[in-house]
């Protein structure tokens, strides 16, 4: 595997050129041609045959709006709040494992992009940098946790993420084990020795060195991942994490809406429909599908966000008339990190920002309460 800083040196800065973005898949064309081919399977494949991660898109691409006339606006107002963030925009930066593979400044720079676009980076458990580095960049930053086997080590994220300054606390529910992501299977990936999962390696310890041993027909990343999650995470674990901390608790990767009526009553502060992109249980309900029944079952309990498939400011719109509160936003910003590093994903959120800003406009809505209400058909 070529090495993430000599690839970008080679490249040089602004090689692609972010102003050349008229639409989101101009930064994914841009970092396929940059990434090795086994970092960019890593960020773009799904699990199994894929039929999820092709599915997310295909029930946003299927969701038609019905546009208001006569709405007597000159302007679209797109800023909002997030959990009581406020936002210039209803977008928070997915959480994403590893973001140093695709460029050396890694979440770093992510985090940099969101605070100039005024919006919400989630750090991750698999972030290739820690939290307190994160939050050097002055972005608004909310953690993403995963339930480890570790109870201590779970405590000490905790911990750290409050101690950081997060604003709120992302358990993801959908990964008990890592689905069997095919791509990295086939390429026998491995993480380069200059990526690490900075929460979890440590000097000298044997935590998360199986990420980086090359086993052919095997992802290094997914035995490492098995090896520290503990796949029996229950309704009960939440108190116990509900006693360690005061921060706002987000479930991610809820689709059921049973799952979403249990979750609002016992107190969760907002939920994440998702199918972690597609990369865990290949055939199930695309995120969108899944939306409107999960906004009915919570009845404005909390917020509801939609997390998967979203590649443009028409994407967020719909989102918004299904019934959420905002989305998340994954691989095209690490598109625009591997373009040109912080002012790629600048580029990337500035763009969907004014994409959005033009559909609530053509749509008629002058702001995001208008947007919620605008009448949408699944074809």
């Amino acid at each position: 595997m070529t090495d993430v800083a000599e690839r970008t040196t080679a490249a040089g800065p602004g090689a692609s050129g972010s102003t050349a973005f008229h639409e989101l898949a101009d930064a994914g064309r841009s970092a396929r041609q940059l990434l090795p081919v086994d970092v960019w399977d890593f960020i773009e494949g799904g699990s199994g045959a894929e039929t999820t991660l092709a599915g997310n898109r295909v029930s946003l691409e299927g969701t038609w709006l019905t546009p208001r006339m006569l709405a007597g606006i000159a302007r679209a107002e797109p800023a909002g709040e997030l959990l009581g963030v406020p936002v210039s925009m209803p977008v928070a930066i997915a959480p994403m494992a590893y973001q140093r593979l695709v460029h050396p400044d890694g979440e770093l720079a992510m985090a940099r992009a969101a605070r100039s676009a005024g919006t919400v980076f989630i750090a991750g458990t698999l972030s290739s940098y820690p939290v307190e580095r994160i939050a050097e960049a002055g972005a608004d930053l909310w953690f993403q946790l995963y339930w480890l086997r570790d109870r201590a080590k779970t405590r000490e994220l905790i911990g750290r993420a409050e101690a950081a300054g997060c604003r709120a606390l992302v358990l993801t529910t959908d990964v008990p084990r890592m689905g069997r992501r095919l791509r990295d299977m086939r390429n026998g990936f491995t993480l380069p020795e200059t990526v690490t999962a900075a929460h979890l390696d440590t000097a000298g310890g044997t935590v998360g060195t199986t990420a980086h041993r090359a086993t052919p027909g095997t992802s290094a990343p997914m035995v490492h991942t098995d090896e520290f999650i503990d796949p029996a995470l229950g309704w009960t674990d939440l108190d116990w994490i509900r006693e360690r901390t005061e921060l706002p608790l987000v479930l991610k990767g809820i689709l059921h809406p049973e799952d979403a009526d249990r979750a609002a009553a016992v107190g969760v502060d907002a939920l994440v429909v998702s199918n972690h992109g597609g990369r865990q249980l290949d055939g199930a309900l695309p995120a969108a599908t899944a939306l409107p029944a999960v906004v009915r079952a919570v009845a404005g309990r909390c917020p509801v966000y939609l997390d998967g498939g979203v590649r443009g400011g028409t994407d967020v719109l719909k989102a918004l008339a299904l019934g959420a509160a905002g989305v998340l936003l994954g691989r095209p910003a690490l598109w625009g990190l591997a373009t040109e590093g912080e002012d790629g994903a600048a580029g990337v959120l500035r763009l969907l920002r004014t994409e959005l800003e033009a559909a609530m406009l053509l749509a008629g809505c002058p702001d995001l309460a208008a947007a919620g209400r605008l009448t949408v058909t699944a074809a």
